[in-house]
């Protein structure tokens, strides 16, 4: 498993031949857990989620950007997404990746790009703002941002990965900000991150139940994983936490079924809905974060329990080496 996972981060960090993919449309499964390219598009999935009883978080797919004229543009797109929220009357909050918005290019220039997007926020009906975290490298100067932004603002939260050593120490640092607690899906020294699932899993449901039982910020627990579900109901239920100091959330696409059971039995859900034309390097990490995630997007594709999982492993891998092809024309 562990070999696979990094076979697929490193086909997420290529560059070149992310770039490549953009060229496609969505490709090679692709289509069944981005929820579209456009604006109007992935309204219309926003819609028939919210009729489903859940909210979503939206995500305009792009990182790792180096150039002011493309994070511009990339900003427009998430304005233009957050006007469509509030006109369409959606159910829907927003996740931004900093380093989509100019994290390298300058702090002085992502927190600008940040606060007219706060600012919209603001407009448009109040829209929360969750800042992903990405990689370790980034994290740092992402928290030096959510707190310059916590100052103006209390609409905006980030992300913790519970593979990361100092994961508690920031969970009780922002312990009365509303917060996501993943595992983690960047391949990160062990020096830094837990490498074993079980040391992963463990802290990661030390991290929910300290946000459940400490601090006023609302908690989103984030993973596919039943078994870690199915202790945080436990929890919930035994020690009496109220429904409305957290919520699941799962990826679009993955468990369907599973995420509409999790909503009849009276837990708050929102799905995480990636949407834009720079999908290979989600989808990569997607397939990497949790191997069995092959299994799923098999069974959303096919709802065939015969179909080979190798046909969605070659469909990935035909991903990366297709757009190689096409970026060396």
């Amino acid at each position: 498993m562990a070999v696979l996972r990094d076979f697929f981060i490193n086909l997420s960090e290529i560059k070149p031949v992310n770039d490549a993919t953009k060229k496609m449309g969505l490709r090679f499964g692709a289509q069944h857990v981005v929820g579209g390219v456009k604006t109007s598009d992935t309204v219309d999935k926003i819609r028939e989620l919210n009729q489903k009883g859940m909210s979503v978080t939206v995500d305009n797919l792009g990182e790792f950007i180096e150039d002011r004229a493309q994070a511009e543009y990339e900003k427009g797109l998430i304005l233009e997404m957050m006007e469509a929220i509030y006109d369409n009357n959606l159910n829907a909050h927003f996740s931004v990746k900093l380093t989509q918005l100019g994290l390298n290019l300058g702090d002085d220039y992502v927190l600008e790009n940040m606060r007219e997007i706060m600012d919209m926020a603001k407009k448009s009906g109040n829209i929360f703002v969750n800042i992903d975290m990405e990689n370790y490298a980034s994290k740092e100067k992402t928290l030096k941002v959510l707190d310059e932004l916590l100052k103006d603002y209390d609409n905006v939260g980030t992300v913790i990965q519970s593979y990361l050593f100092d994961s508690m120490f920031d969970v009780e640092k922002y312990k009365d900000v509303r917060l996501r607690l993943v595992k983690g899906a960047y391949k990160e020294d062990p020096n830094i991150a837990y490498q074993s699932k079980n040391d992963i899993d463990g802290n990661f449901f030390e991290l929910i139940k300290y946000r459940l039982t400490h601090g006023e910020g609302f908690t989103s627990i984030a993973t596919h994983d039943h078994n870690i579900i199915n202790r945080v109901i436990d929890f919930v239920e035994a020690n009496d936490i109220s429904h409305d100091k957290f919520e699941f959330q799962m990826l679009y696409g993955f468990r369907s079924d599973y995420q509409k059971e999790i909503v009849d039995e009276g837990y708050n859900f929102t799905v995480y809905v990636p949407y834009g034309n720079d999908w290979y390097a989600y989808f990569m990490r997607r397939l990497a974060e949790r191997p069995q995630n092959l299994n799923l997007l098999v069974k959303s594709v096919t709802h065939n329990k015969k179909f080979k999982i190798g046909a969605v492993a070659a469909g990935a891998v035909g991903a990366g080496l297709f757009a190689t092809k096409l970026f060396k024309k």
